[in-house]
């Protein structure tokens, strides 16, 4: 870290005269920092870093400017068997680098054992020593739960942009440019989830299959920015925040503190292994040899370490303090709160973040599982993480896909998913609802394909999720059949307005909005081409300006917006309920219409109060392949008016709007006289 740290802090700090480096290893016998020319090619200089309390150790360097490159070597006992890691050949990087000079890359030599591979330094990036870096100004989030997310890959989302300089494409930049501002802002987006902006390094069997990570999940340095997706370092993100948050709209790191690119045991040796293996890295009780694996990535972060606990709260500091970001996505979040026991909701990482001045107002969302022993955990994070919600992304696919007795499921989802939030008396939802994410097959391709197509990974199709609870409407894959093509248009619009209408924080994939497609790959990880990069030429445009309008609606009426549970309560005495479920004949849904199995149709209307226009919304939802008609009768004075779709699949007459097969229809109860879908 460079900047005026605290003394105990690890990292580099500029001092007068020159600059401190600081490092901990609780076992190491002996700890070099090693200077580079200015390429970072040849070693310049090596200092042995001298003890400094309790597993630190330091140097401080006369005359250290920003732009020095430099690494760390550390020598020890070389014990495998007992989980002892140290080679003085291995080049290591800091774990408190803010910017390295170039990005990692997989070669076989960073995974030797001492005395076979030779010195790494070659084969390394190096830590970059930066100049002081101002503070952000603080300021609350600009993004609050019950907003839009929009889930961005940098480099998939730019790359083919067709108003983005070629010079920009790929890059965190990108993002600021005006074009992709404006496309963030017709669709009403208040938050971008930034996939790993992190340095991070391909899997090793990839480079033998022609394959890059374009998913960035395989992270290294925790707070030095990848070179590939952000050349311009700090600053770079950092005007990217502000550009951002001048548009309206919030930034949130997706981030990976579970594991790292070291991997297993046959894995590279580039920072921590090397440090300090049994420390950074959580293993098996009583067994040094085997490391915990509940991530599936063939390592596990040691989270309850104090060392390790403390770097993690200081990345996330310097994301908020020096970038200005509005909160974090935590990939695989359970390991955060694990020890050799288990999760516990109550683990000090939880209360410490929470109580912390910098951190303590930002958005937490948590992806709540990790396959280690027990562990899923959607509904235990303590308040006030949101959570990635699958059981309201699979609830949606199986009524949408025609499955039977699905509508009180879905009803729950769409109220709030009180059975998995409410557990311990929360007042509202924690709930982030989507339907498709970067992992998993795209929204397009879910009504488009009944199988995974994950043949261009190189591993024969076994990769990637065999279930997608998907459908493909009569034809697998691409077809020019206009049925099926209206069917999945259909689907789509169905899904959509699904998920706009749903209470709690929701979540779009980007390119989704406009149909975008993986050819069926549910696992486009190691896609870095025309796959996983969108293709904006042949971008959907009706199905944009669906999705569009549906995101204006939302933010135009606050009660869309609002956290709490929908529960069929009056809202206030002689008030109408916050919602009523009704069936076709716009009726109350009876016991016998709940717990029909072969009931597909029903109506949610979401009482408003008039807030931003309309006295109420409704959604009218056809899961069964035939048209039905909805009764809905208006208040006195008021009209109902049809916001979505706009293709025809709704056709509204006084009181009956006829809907037709597998079709979900937006409207709004406004004054007769009021002018505009939603009182504008």
């Amino acid at each position: 870290m460079t900047d005026a740290a605290p003394a105990d802090h690890c990292g580099a700090a500029f001092l007068a005269g020159g600059a401190r480096f600081r490092v901990w290893s609780g076992s190491a016998d002996r700890v070099w920092l090693c200077l580079f020319d200015d390429e970072g090619e040849a070693e310049v200089a090596r200092f042995e870093m001298k003890p400094a309390g309790v597993g630190f150790r330091q140097v401080f360097v006369a005359g250290a400017a920003p732009g020095l490159r430099y690494g760390l070597r550390a020598d020890g006992r070389f014990d495998p068997d007992n989980g002892f890691w140290f080679d003085p050949d291995k080049l290591l990087m800091d774990p408190y680098a803010l910017e390295i000079d170039r990005p990692y890359r997989y070669r076989p030599e960073l995974g030797a054992r001492r005395g076979e591979g030779g010195d790494t330094a070659r084969l390394m990036p190096k830590a970059v020593l930066t100049g002081p870096l101002p503070e952000v100004a603080a300021a609350p989030p600009v993004f609050q739960p019950g907003g839009f997310v929009y889930e961005v890959n940098v480099r998939g989302f730019t790359m083919r942009h067709p108003g983005v300089p070629d010079h920009l494409r790929g890059t965190v930049a990108a993002l600021a440019h005006p074009a992709v501002l404006a496309h963030l802002t017709m669709l009403g987006v208040d938050a971008v989830e930034l996939m790993p902006v992190t340095a991070w390094i391909d899997e090793r069997h990839l480079a033998p299959l022609g394959l890059r990570n374009v998913w960035g999940y395989n992270p290294v340095t925790f707070m030095a920015l990848d070179p590939r997706l952000c050349p311009g370092g700090v600053a770079e993100l950092r005007d990217t925040v502000s550009a951002l948050r001048a548009a309206g709209i919030g930034v949130i790191l997706d981030l990976v503190f579970n594991h790292t690119g070291e991997s297993d045991v046959l894995g590279p040796t580039l920072s921590f292994r090397g440090l300090d293996n049994l420390a950074y890295y959580r293993h098996l009780p009583g067994d040094p040899v085997v490391l915990a694996n509940d991530t599936g990535c063939g390592n596990t972060i040691a989270t309850q370490h104090p060392e390790v606990h403390r770097m993690i709260l200081d990345s996330l500091r310097h994301f908020v303090t020096k970038c200005g970001v509005d909160g974090f996505r935590f990939d695989l979040a359970p390991v955060l709160g694990r020890d050799h026991r288990g999760f516990d909701p109550a683990a000090r990482f939880f209360s410490e973040i929470a109580a912390d001045p910098v951190l303590g107002d930002r958005v937490l969302i948590a992806e709540p599982w990790d396959i280690g022993p027990g562990g899923y955990h959607l509904g235990n994070f303590p308040a006030p993480f949101l959570e990635w919600n699958d059981v309201y992304r699979d609830d949606v696919r199986r009524f949408w896909r025609g499955d039977h007795g699905r509508v009180p499921a879905l009803a729950t989802r769409l109220a709030g998913s009180s059975d998995i939030f409410d557990r311990k008396g929360h007042p509202g939802t924690r709930s982030v609802n989507f339907i498709a994410a970067h992992d998993g097959m795209s929204l397009a391709d879910l009504v488009a394909y009944e199988h995974k197509h994950n043949e261009a990974n190189g591993e024969d199709n076994r990769d990637g999720h065999d279930e997608n609870l998907s459908w493909n409407n009569g034809v697998e894959g691409a077809t020019d059949d206009p049925d099926v093509r209206a069917a999945r248009a259909r689907d789509l619009r169905a899904l959509l307005a699904t998920l706009f209408l749903s209470r709690g924080t929701i979540m779009l994939t980007a390119g989704d909005e406009f149909g975008r497609t993986q050819h069926g790959n549910n696992n486009a990880y190691a896609q870095d081409n025309g796959l996983a990069w969108l293709d904006w030429a042949s971008r959907d445009l009706a199905l944009e300006a669906h999705a569009a309008a549906l995101a204006a609606l939302r933010r135009r009426v606050p009660a869309l917006r609002r956290a709490g549970f929908l529960t069929g309560r009056p809202v206030a005495e002689g008030r109408p309920a916050d919602v009523e479920w009704l069936d076709v004949t716009g009726h109350p849904l009876d016991e016998a219409g709940w717990n029909d199995a072969e009931n597909r149709r029903f109506a949610m209307v979401l009482a408003t109060d008039g807030e931003g226009g309309p006295r109420r919304v409704a959604l009218l939802l056809n899961g069964d392949p035939g048209e039905a008609v909805f009764m809905l009768s208006p208040a006195e004075g008021h009209e109902w008016r049809l916001i979505a779709p706009d293709d025809g699949g709704a056709i509204l007459t006084q009181h009956a709007i006829a809907l037709a097969g597998r079709t979900a229809a937006v409207l709004c109860e406004t004054d007769i006289e009021t002018s505009g879908p939603t009182g504008d």
